[in-house]
Formats: C-alpha cells, sequence, structure tokens
C-alpha cells in the first residue's frame, strides 16, 4: 500500500475579493512526482504558495513526511524570479545597475551569498558541484544570467533539505542547453529520492514526472498518471486576433527621421578580464526586424543595455543610436523615448502597491512607476493599449497580485504604448501560456504591417519568432556567429 506523502482537502484562496484556488482536493503518494500545469493565471502559483504556508488559505494541508525525506524545512518553493540584497542588505537594486561595475561590486558573489546562507560548506560544495555552479562561486549576483541564477536559487533551496522541493516555472527563460541542464538535474534529484512538485507547461514536463494536475481558473480539471494527460489538457482557446482598424486609429510612431536606429562599430564591453561583447559590428536600418538569440550568457542583455542607454559602456565605443553617436550630446531620456523596451526582469523593480494602469502609463515616461498626471488623452491611449491585449479589465487591480503571465502582458502594453519607432522586446514570452503568446505574436506583426516599426526580437526558440522578422543576429561568447 502506497503511503500518502500530501493531502489537499478543499484549499481556496482568495485575494483581493477573487477566488484564486477554489476548493482543490489532491492526495500525493510516495514515489510520485507532480507537475502542476494550467492557462497563466489559472492559480498555478498561488496553489505552490499555498502547500509552502505563503498565503492564507481554507481547507487543510496535511503532511505525512518520514523524518529521513526531509531534515530541514518540510517545503520551498524556488520562485519564478530571484530576489537578493546587496552588501548594505537592502533590495533596491535598479535596472541599469547590472550593467555599471561600480555599482556591480555593491552585489554579493555567489560564494559570500552562500557563506551567509550556510556554514556547512560540505553540503554547500555538493550542491555546487552537482548543479555545474562552481565555476560562478565568484561571479557577483547582479551579473548571472537567468539559467545561473535559477541554478542558484536550487542550490540555496536544497541546503534547506526541503522534504518537498517546488519548482515554480523553472525552465522561463533558458535557452535550449541550459532546459536541457535543468531537465537532467531535475531528474538527477528525483532519482535520489527528492520529492518534487514542478509548476511549469505541459510541453516542459522532465522524465522523472509520474503524476500531472491541471487547473483552470483555479479549480482543479483533472489529475492523473502523466501518459493520461495529454487527453484531458483543454484545446488553446481563440483569442480574436489584433484589430488593425483599432490599430490604425491610434497615434503612428514620432521621431521617425532617421537612417539607422542602431549601428554599432567594433564595440567591446569587458568587466574587469572578462570580455562580454568582443569587436561587435552591426546596423539595424529603419523598418529593419531583426531576431537576436545566443546561448545564456553570450552578450544579450549587455549589448541591449547599449542601446536603451542603460550600460555607460556605451560612451567608450563608438555606437550610433537614430543616426547620432552616443556622447555627442544626447540624454539618456532623448534615446529612451523613441525606444519601447520590455525584458524579463522588468517586473521586480516595479514597488509593491503600484495598479496595472499605472505600470501601463509609466511607459510614457520611461519611469518604474507613474509619478505625475496624466492628461485625458494619455489616459485613452493607456486604455486603448490595454484593450488591444486584452487587460482593460484589470485597470485598478494591483500589479503584484495578478499572476507573472498577466503582468508580461502588462509590460508589453507598456513598451508599445509610445508607439515608438524602436521596439526592443527581449523574451517577451516568458510566462505567457500559448494563447497568449499566439496573440502576441500576431500583435507584434501587425504593429509591424501598419506601422514603419523597427523591431529588435531576442528569442531562443523558431516557433516564438514572428513572421514579420527577416534578419538574424546570433552571439556566442560576445561574438557574431552565421546562423
Amino acid at each position: 500500500m502506497q503511503q500518502e506523502l500530501a493531502v489537499l482537502q478543499q484549499v481556496s484562496v482568495r485575494l483581493g475579493g477573487v477566488t484564486i484556488l477554489d476548493t482543490i482536493s489532491l492526495v500525493f503518494q510516495k514515489g510520485e512526482q507532480w507537475a502542476v500545469v494550467g492557462a497563466s493565471g489559472s492559480g498555478k502559483t498561488t496553489l505552490a504558495h499555498a502547500m509552502a504556508g505563503k498565503v492564507f488559505f481554507r481547507g487543510t494541508i496535511d503532511y505525512s513526511f518520514p523524518i529521513s525525506d526531509g531534515a530541514g524545512q518540510q517545503v520551498v518553493v524556488v520562485e519564478q524570479q530571484h530576489k537578493f540584497k546587496n552588501r548594505s542588505n537592502t533590495s533596491d537594486f535598479y535596472y541599469q545597475q547590472r550593467f555599471n561595475a561600480a555599482d556591480a561590486d555593491n552585489s554579493l558573489t555567489v560564494a559570500e551569498e552562500l557563506a551567509d546562507y550556510t556554514s556547512d560548506t560540505v553540503a554547500r560544495d555538493y550542491w555546487l558541484n552537482l548543479l555545474h555552479m562552481v565555476p560562478l562561486v565568484n561571479k557577483p549576483l547582479l551579473q548571472l544570467s537567468n539559467g545561473e541564477n535559477k541554478r542558484l536559487q536550487l542550490v540555496k533551496a536544497l541546503l534547506e533539505d526541503p522534504a518537498l522541493l517546488v519548482l515554480d516555472q523553472p525552465f522561463t527563460g533558458l535557452d535550449v542547453e541550459g532546459r536541457k541542464t535543468l531537465h537532467g538535474i531535475i531528474n538527477t534529484l528525483a532519482a535520489g529520492g527528492r520529492h518534487l512538485l514542478l509548476v511549469t507547461s505541459a510541453a516542459e514536463l522532465p522524465g522523472c514526472i509520474t503524476h500531472v494536475a491541471i487547473l483552470e481558473k483555479g479549480r482543479l480539471a483533472w489529475a492523473g498518471k502523466k501518459e493520461d494527460a495529454q487527453q484531458h489538457l483543454p484545446p488553446v482557446a481563440a483569442f480574436p486576433l489584433p484589430d488593425p482598424a483599432l490599430l490604425r486609429q491610434l497615434p503612428a510612431p514620432t521621431f521617425n527621421d532617421f537612417n539607422y536606429a542602431v549601428k554599432l562599430v567594433n564595440t567591446t564591453v569587458r568587466y574587469g578580464d572578462k570580455i562580454i561583447l568582443d569587436a561587435l559590428d552591426w546596423e539595424v536600418k529603419k523598418g529593419e526586424r531583426w531576431n537576436l538569440s545566443g546561448p545564456n550568457g553570450a552578450g544579450k542583455s549587455t549589448l541591449l543595455s547599449l542601446i536603451t542607454a542603460d550600460n555607460p559602456q556605451a560612451y567608450a565605443n563608438e555606437i550610433y543610436l537614430f543616426d547620432r553617436r552616443r556622447g555627442s550630446g544626447e540624454s539618456i531620456w532623448d534615446i529612451k523615448q523613441k525606444t519601447g523596451f520590455v525584458s524579463p526582469e522588468l517586473h521586480i523593480y516595479f514597488e509593491q502597491g503600484i495598479t496595472c494602469f499605472e505600470v501601463v502609463a509609466s511607459g510614457l515616461f520611461d519611469t518604474i512607476g507613474l509619478f505625475r498626471r496624466l492628461s485625458e488623452e494619455q489616459e485613452t491611449a493607456v486604455m486603448d493599449w490595454m484593450r488591444l491585449l486584452q487587460m482593460d479589465t484589470m485597470r485598478e487591480k494591483s500589479f503584484h497580485q495578478i499572476s507573472t503571465g498577466q503582468q508580461r502582458m502588462l509590460l508589453l502594453a507598456r513598451a508599445l504604448i509610445k508607439n515608438p519607432p524602436l521596439l526592443i522586446l527581449d523574451e517577451p514570452y516568458q510566462g505567457l501560456d500559448d494563447e497568449q503568446s499566439h496573440y502576441f505574436k500576431e500583435l507584434v506583426n501587425s504593429i509591424c504591417e501598419v506601422f514603419p516599426s523597427t523591431l529588435i526580437y531576442v528569442s531562443h526558440y523558431q516557433k516564438d519568432i514572428p513572421s514579420c522578422v527577416t534578419k538574424f543576429l546570433r552571439l556566442e561568447e560576445g561574438k557574431r556567429v552565421e546562423e
């Protein structure tokens, strides 16, 4: 007879007067490895937080883990986004800080972070080695790639020796090799007797997963063996395609009098002895649509930071933005008002309490937050873009209380609100479900069809690239390589 390890009975969660989870009942048996899947906003992360005691819930969750299965914490969640403190013991990093060498010195290294976290050097070294982190021990946390940061958070979680390890969207933001590596690590952990629960996509289930729970709008739609899950997955609902007529009613991009949006000549960026970009030449002409790709750590984020005026090393290089050389008297805001930008990390810099409307409106002023009153025309523009992305019903909702996928959609609206001549979309599908991803891809195509927008689109996966993209730049170790 199998042993019950966790029993959930009638678990419900309400946040801000809205039901997020509705009477969830599940039983996890010894030897089973579970995944929770479902559309964005279906309650997956909230379920993980309820199991870890991070949110108030009604109903009961009972654990019966043998002592040998976890001498430390019962349940530990590895979140989608990393958060850490600097040497001043605050977490008020600003977005540009990771690209400023002096500011990066205020960030702890991996070794220092773990030294403050545990004194068990044997366990620390074991997990560092298993998760391929040994070469990174002296690297500042602020400069870790997505994949490196996920592995660090996993090391920290494993040092707590949890009976149940919950991984929330662990594959988000990883390149092909990074996903393969993490699949192997997860399978190794399961083979070693660790009990796992993954919040993930139905298309991203490691081999060790034995059971799947499907959530729909906060309710348990189905639960059972992995091999039977596919037939119970709901069909991808069809979002109505973007309305070109509505797009044409919006103001066309301004500041369109230029030949080159971006021109880099022999551009090199280094931090200490580490070369991030190596003598890179690149031209993006007005109206061109580019895909930027490359493995985690290849230099993509650093390249984008030169274009978005977030990296001071732009002044040490020959870089032209909108036909004007950096350092010739233009301000950061002269550049930012011509650029719409979204990145995977952007949402963590917004303060608690900000509303969804305010997040989108902040894109008008290129600020992380809204600090001025809007005109009636500006308010109308914000609502028009929220409506285009099917987010207009969330105007007064708290940005930090909606799902990560919904946050991503709002940040996309924030990037589009000015309808700028240059759009930089850095892995915009992170956290979006299939329905949202399809809609946004078609929206990008429609924008590029209606307006003469110049586009730089970062993605690891060919299937995620809009059809309007016709040019490609791939980086490896800071150098341009042929596709």
